[in-house]
Parts: structure tokens; sequence; C-alpha cells
């Protein structure tokens, strides 16, 4: 994410790849959406969501064509590098270029200019074989200011996602192990409404033990932000694993108590107080942009790599709905909490005690193997910000420095306040908003206006998105932008109102 070109790595199918993606985009977003559906009602909530999933699909398809065309750009600079070379070579040499054409055949012709390798069809430069990070395409289809940008945008993201980490963890910790003990034995989803000051042990208070825990959760996994870490396919298979069979216990848990008419939901139609973070919150869930290039480089075939992208939306999009109609119609909305697997710790809807403590636990374990990863990714970013090229940094200010400036402000903001809908949904309309939107329309807008430049009016991006008209650009712009004014206003009109 930082920027830079790295290696494809291992290919894989299509299909594996659509899994990819749909592992990448369900997450943590998608534990706080039932909660946010219930507080703009079902009928806002479904209308936002399918458009929201709409103008997120939009996008994907402008970053994956924006990768091709970065793909092109670095293919001609190196045969341009070549061609210069051999022009050298034959100029000392005395031998002709129809010659070494003639000698070397294939491997020469990649070296002529880009536009006659075209025509002769040896090669399509618009195949993405190569990865390109979002930064490395900043880097090339932006200005200056632009790149600073991109890079403000994509560090206040991770900041956000760092802070919901951080809260997440010790609030599920609080929530379970607070509810265990004393007169709250099983009690976290019964609809029981708790202060931040009730006891939890002893003189021990609720937002005393979240500290605690967020203390604990610092020490532990603080210190990787020290260090490079990198997440193994075991631990992705791992936490995969545990999130498909906590996502569809809990539809399978919801569905049997509606069908034993024990439901308590009565969600309203629309409410529109509850827009705001509904919309942070989908922006959120929808979130992959960032990751494209790591996901989309090494499927094998990329032929109809859009069309996979649309297939995996639908399914996103209908699993998101059963996850958040089962939810809003199982639980009164004043019960759902904001993260969604503590309404399953009460005893009165599950009576096996491990489904229920895994459940509970269940956004501990997931999110405590991605935070070092997410924070390892900001310092990283920090880094390339500040990068001059040839410069290096001083030992401290690479070591401490920057470790520490990734990981003391989300503490601080956990430690401030543990409200997760709230984060999500302020990550979601801010940064979510400029990553998802503005920054893709952006590149594709420029990766076309460059290409046209290099390689002529004429030439076409074999990757190029089916929103190619300019009108979706401009539809792109116009709405990014309009929600930074409206979730802006929703802030200042509801903090007035207090």
């Amino acid at each position: 994410m930082a920027g830079g070109i790295t290696d494809t790595g291992e290919l894989y199918s299509p299909y594996v790849g659509l899994v990819y993606m749909f592992n990448l985009i369900v997450g943590t977003g998608a534990l706080t959406m039932p909660k946010a559906f219930a507080t703009a009602g079902w009928l806002v909530s479904l209308i936002l969501l399918l458009f929201l999933g709409f103008m997120s699909y939009m996008t994907t398809t402008f970053v994956v064509e924006a990768m091709a065309a970065a793909n092109a750009q670095l293919r001609w600079k190196r045969m341009e590098k070549h061609k210069e070379d051999d022009e050298d070579e034959d100029s000392s040499s005395g031998v002709s270029d129809s010659d070494v054409l003639l000698q070397d055949g294939y491997e020469r012709a990649e070296t002529r200019p880009i536009l006659s390798v075209q025509r002769r069809g040896s090669a399509n430069i618009f195949e993405i074989t190569e990865r390109v990070e979002m930064g490395q395409m900043a880097s090339m289809f932006f200005n200056k200011v632009g790149v600073n940008l991109f890079y403000f945008c994509i560090i206040i993201y991770l900041y956000g996602d760092l802070a919901i980490y951080a809260a997440a963890v010790p609030v599920s910790l609080m929530q379970v192990t607070c509810s265990v003990t004393g007169n709250h034995s099983c009690s976290v989803g019964d609809g029981t409404k708790y202060n931040d000051t009730d006891k939890c042990w002893g003189p021990i208070r609720r937002i005393d033990a979240y500290r605690l825990y967020l203390a604990a959760f610092t020490l532990l996994l603080g210190p990787f932000t020290f260090f490079n870490v990198q997440k193994t396919k075991y631990l992705q298979i791992m936490t995969s694993l545990m999130r498909w069979i906590a996502f569809i216990l809990m539809i399978i848990l919801a569905l049997i108590r509606i069908g034993k008419g024990q439901a308590e939901g009565h969600p309203s139609m629309a409410q529109l107080s509850g827009i705001r973070n509904l919309f942070g919150v989908c922006v959120y869930s929808f979130m992959c942009q960032h990751s494209l290039p790591s996901l989309i480089t090494p499927i094998s075939k990329k032929k109809h790599v859009n069309k996979l992208v649309l297939l995996d939306y639908i399914l996103i999009l209908a699993f998101y709905s059963l996850l958040s109609f089962t939810a809003i119609y199982c639980f009164r909305n004043d019960t759902l909490m904001d993260m969604y697997t503590l309404n399953f710790t009460n005893c009165e809807i599950i009576s096996v005690a491990f489904i229920r403590y895994f459940l509970g636990l269940f956004p501990v374990f997931t999110i405590s193997t991605n935070f070092p990863i997410i924070a390892v990714t900001l310092r990283n970013n920090w880094k390339t910000l500040f990068h001059r090229e040839g410069g290096t940094y001083p030992w401290v200010v690479d070591r401490i420095v920057f470790p520490a400036i990734t990981l003391i402000p989300p503490v601080l903001v956990a430690f401030c306040t543990h409200d997760l809908e709230s984060l999500v949904g302020i990550t979601g309309a801010y940064a979510g908003n400029g990553i998802q939107y503005l920054i893709p329309a952006f590149l594709a807008y420029c990766s076309r206006k460059d290409t046209q430049l290099v390689f002529g009016s004429g030439t076409v991006n074999k990757h190029l998105s089916p929103f190619r008209h300019t009108f979706w650009i401009v539809f792109v712009l116009i709405w990014g932008f309009s929600c930074f004014v409206f979730v802006t206003a929703n802030i200042v009109l509801s903090e007035s109102k207090l």
C-alpha cells in the first residue's frame, strides 16, 4: 500500500481470486452493520446499501483500469530503455536494426516502439502482470499535491482502522468478562443497558475494565509496530475459517429464533437521523480498493475480471442484507450491540456456553491478528510520505519516531471512546470516502489522459472500465464531495442540538 512494485506472487484461478476478494471485503465492518440498519430503518438502509455497493463496484473497475494503464506505462518505459541500449550497441558494432531483428526474432521485437508492437500483436501492453500498488499509481499519474493528498487520505483511514481495532477487542473482552461475574451472568444480549460507571468486578468499573484490556492489548500487540511482520498463509486460512463459522452461526441462530416466533425486532421503515452512521458503515464495509493490486494481479486469467468482481459484489450485497435483516427482526433495536456478535452471549439465545464464548470473543482473535499488519502498513506509509530520493532516516527516527506516531494516536482515541458505530461511521464517511470514491475516480481520469498522451488517442485499454464515459467519473466525484458536505453538516447539526 505504501507504493512500489513487487513480484506478482503465486498465480491462482479467477474463482480463487473471487473468494479472496469476498473474504477481504466481508470483515469487521459487517459486524457493525446490523445496528446501523436498525437506527436508519430497513427501507432506507436497503436502498443505501444497494446504491453504495454499485458505487463501490464502479470505482473498483476504475482501479483495475488504472492498474492496466500503469503496467502499460512501465512496460513502455522498459521497452524504450531497451531500444536505446540496443541502438547504442548497434552503433558501436556497426550492425543494423534489421540484422538484429532477423537474428533475435521475437525477443528483439519486444524492444520496438510501443505502437509498432501493438500493431504486430506480439504482446498486449495493458496486461496486468506486475503488482503496482495505489501509492505507486498515485506517483505515476498525480502531481506532487495529489500524491501528498493520497497519502494523507490513506494514513487517516489506517489510523481510523487501528482505532476501531484497538477499541473492538477491549469492548468484546469487557462485555464478555463483566457479564459472567456477579449478577450480570449471561446478560450481555438481554437488553439491559449498562453505563461505563457500573461495577464489573468488585470496585472495578466497566470503563476501568475496558481501559485495562486496552492497556494489555497495546502492550501485547503494540511492539509489533516496531518490527516487520507478515501475515502468513496459515493465519489467513485460520482467520477466514473463524469468520465464516461466526457469520453463518449468527445468521442460522437468528433465523431459528425468528422461526420459533421468538423474534423481538420491529424495525422502522426510515429514520433519517441514522443515515450518517449507516453511510460510513456501508463505505467501510465495501472497502477493498486499496488492496486490489494484491488481489487482482495474481489472477491467472483476467479476461472477465470485471464480471467476476460484479459477481462478488452481488454475493456480498446478498450476504450483508441477510445478516442485517435477520438481526433487526430477531432483536429489538435498543438491544442491538455495536459489535453484533455480543448479542449472542445471552444464555436465553444460546444455551451452549462454548458457542456463546466463541461468538463473544470472535473479534478478539480475528482483529488481533490484523492489528500488527495494519500498523506496519501505516508506519511504512509515513516513511514513504517523507522519503526523499537518495536519503535515509536516522536510526531513532526510523525505529522509534515512526512506530510511535503510528501507535499512540489510535490508542488515545480508543482510550477516549469505545463507540464503535461512530468510529466506523466517521472513518468510512471521511477517509473511506476518499479512498473508495475520489482517489479511484482521479486515477481513472489521469490514467486515461496519460495513456492518450503516450500511446495515442486510438489506443484502447483492454481493462477499460465498463463505466468509460467521463460522465461516470464526474458523477463519482460530485457524489464523493457531496458526501463530505452532508456528513459534516449532519455532525454539526447533531452537535448543535445537544
